[in-house]
């Protein structure tokens, strides 16, 4: 059961709050619609219930709030629009890296593409999705953690009625399993057919909660479309043939002027009367009249009654009418009557008000995945890029190799790593801060982990995660960077002039330093300033800025050596690492003592501190 209690959204100076005080259920069981015209806070209602928007109120998804929910994606499923994937992203792909942030097996994505009709799209890249089939995939992704509640907003816009058909029936078979489905929508027709109950709103607060009989009933009428270039000459005929004939006749006039709204009567009535009178009649047509959110859409332009039309209480709202009358109005629950009042409303079985004043609500953090390693592995192989990305990067390394081997000039290291002078760094080290600055650059411009959000977890397991994977690809590059260099400068300029060289062990732990560096380096700074260029630039910024601030340091006589450090750090250590660890120690020690190793470890340790105190702000603030 949702229960939502004096959802009121944050105050801003010289506007009113697009929600104010609202108070409603959404029982199990039954599908619910929030009806509201555009602009009335269906959005931010919503919104405020997923503790995205900071605010006032509470709600309570079977008995708790969201932040007290262990596990959201297992209790509410959330389509707030299209699907935040990145467009390159298979439809099973995109499914399968929610699995794991759902905590669900990825066989379930295969379940749930079957469910929603999507079975032979698997291999479809989202980007070419249809509206429909897009809508049907946020559906797949909202079920993935098996919830019992589901929120929509506006699920059906834009889409063709037989679509809109399918996706009602999915929320009805959602509903009648015992699940409770909340959808928002500006359509009362499509309340009245979809929902089993109503809730209205109109500038931010409840107007109307009502069964949907009782919503039929009251908001909508039957009425006859008149289209005629005589409207006016034509209403007032037909208003006075009403009157003779002492029938309830509301005749309005719509916005063009050419346009009627006939109410109580027929088309037959109506095509006789412009008939015997010679006026044409371009549109004549039975249709199911919206009265408005007050129970009246507007104010009638003639009555062929001689006693006031037949409308009902709500043309004078059901709250007013209810206090005005001293009874209750049929269809509208007791709590509709007190729903202008400034406090909560209490209800049976839901926990009582402590306050007059309703809770803060606190913009939840996003969560982020329950598996990291296992989203991240699929985030980032899951889109071409990665692959081509690589691809490039080692084309562009093998070239190089060849171009310097030719010259004959640049020292034996700098041709198997491809790293001529003109370069900042190598292609292997530039590829690398890419791939770093993508793992976090394309969470925010397609924001998987946070849909409706904007924003992305600032996660320990999150981080260590990106972390691992982003510096895993850049080793990976490293490793093959090198022997496939080697191969081909065998194979063209022949081995001979090729040797291991006697620092290959310096050699191998600064490669492998620089590209995990770099890597590291783009992910973090993508992750601070949100966008992947931010992470170019930082990688960037190591050679060019760093390095040469780093060599224009005045630099001292050296007093002391480091001789015996491994030794020493030996004695403090519980394990006790064989001897070869020595080697790797010192010179990973004499790399970062190095500028480039040095610009590199003071940019890491820049960014880390920067990330966690972006993050540190982030949670301070809400």
């Amino acid at each position: 059961m949702l229960q939502a209690i004096g959802l009121t959204s944050a105050r801003t100076r010289g506007r009113t709050p697009a929600v104010d005080d609202l108070t409603f259920d959404a029982e199990p069981g039954c599908v619910t619609a929030l009806l509201g015209a555009p602009g009335s806070g269906k959005t931010a209602a919503l919104r405020l219930m997923l503790e995205l928007e900071p605010g006032r109120g509470i709600t309570y998804f079977r008995g708790r709030p969201l932040h007290r929910v262990p596990r959201p994606a297992g209790e509410v499923g959330v389509v707030l629009g299209d699907v935040p994937g990145h467009p390159a992203r298979t439809v099973r792909g995109q499914l399968r890296m929610l699995c794991a942030v759902a905590g669900a097996p990825a066989s379930r994505a295969d379940e749930l593409l079957a469910a929603v009709g999507l079975a032979g799209l698997g291999d479809q890249r989202i980007g070419r999705l249809s509206l429909g089939m897009d809508r049907r995939l946020a559906l797949a992704c909202a079920l993935l953690g098996d919830p019992h509640t589901l929120l929509l907003d506006d699920p059906v816009e834009g889409l063709s009625p037989r679509e809109a058909d399918w996706l009602h029936g999915m929320l009805r078979s959602h509903a009648e399993r015992g699940g409770t489905v909340l959808f928002a929508t500006s359509d009362p027709k499509e309340a009245a057919r979809s929902a089993g109950h109503v809730v209205t709103i109109d500038g931010g607060r409840l107007v109307a909660d009502q069964d949907g009989a009782a919503f039929s009933r009251t908001r909508l009428r039957p009425r006859v479309a008149v289209c005629s270039p005589h409207a006016a000459r034509l209403a007032a005929i037909v208003s006075r043939e009403a009157r003779v004939a002492r029938r309830s006749v509301e005749v309005v006039a719509e916005a063009a002027g050419n346009q009627l709204s006939v109410y109580g009567s027929t088309c037959a009535e109506v095509g006789d009367a412009a008939f015997r009178h010679g006026l044409p009649v371009h549109q004549l047509a039975d249709e199911v009249g919206d009265m408005g959110p007050g129970g009246t859409a507007r104010a009638p332009a003639v009555d062929g009654a001689d006693g006031p039309p037949e409308v009902s209480a709500f043309a004078v709202g059901p709250q007013r009418a209810a206090r005005t009358a001293g009874t209750d109005v049929p269809g509208v629950s007791s709590r509709t009557a007190t729903a202008d009042s400034p406090g909560p409303v209490s209800r049976p079985g839901r926990p009582a008000a402590r306050s007059e004043v309703p809770p803060s609500i606190r913009r939840r953090p996003a969560r982020g995945p329950l598996r990291p390693v296992r989203y991240e592995l699929r985030r980032m192989f899951g889109v071409r890029s990665t692959t081509v990305i690589m691809a490039v990067v080692l084309l562009a390394s093998v070239g190089l190799s060849l171009v310097l081997a030719r010259g004959g000039r640049a020292p034996l290291a700098h041709v198997i790593a491809a790293w001529p002078a003109l370069l900042p760094l190598p292609p292997v080290a530039l590829g690398a801060g890419l791939l770093g600055a993508l793992s976090f650059g394309d969470e925010f411009r397609y924001p998987a982990l946070a849909a409706g959000r904007g924003t992305v977890p600032r996660r320990l397991g999150l981080l260590l995660a990106k972390l691992v994977v982003s510096g895993g690809v850049a080793l990976l590059l490293a490793v093959l960077a090198v022997p496939a260099s080697v191969e081909t400068l065998r194979i063209v300029y022949g081995g001979d002039w090729l040797h291991l060289p006697s620092n290959a062990v310096s050699l191998a732990v600064s490669w492998s330093g620089l590209t995990v560096g770099c890597a590291w380096a783009g992910l973090l700074a993508a992750g601070v300033f949100r966008v992947a260029a931010a992470g170019i630039a930082a990688v960037l910024a190591v050679p060019v800025v760093m390095v040469p601030l780093i060599e224009r340091l005045p630099k001292a006589s050296t007093a002391r050596s480091m001789a015996g450090f491994p030794d020493r750090l030996r004695e403090l250590a519980w394990l006790q690492w064989p001897g070869e660890a020595d080697r790797w120690l010192l010179a990973a020690v004499r790399i970062v003592a190095q500028p480039v190793g040095a610009g590199l470890a003071l940019s890491l340790a820049a960014l880390i501190c920067a990330f966690l105190f972006t993050g540190l702000r982030g949670r301070v603030r809400w």
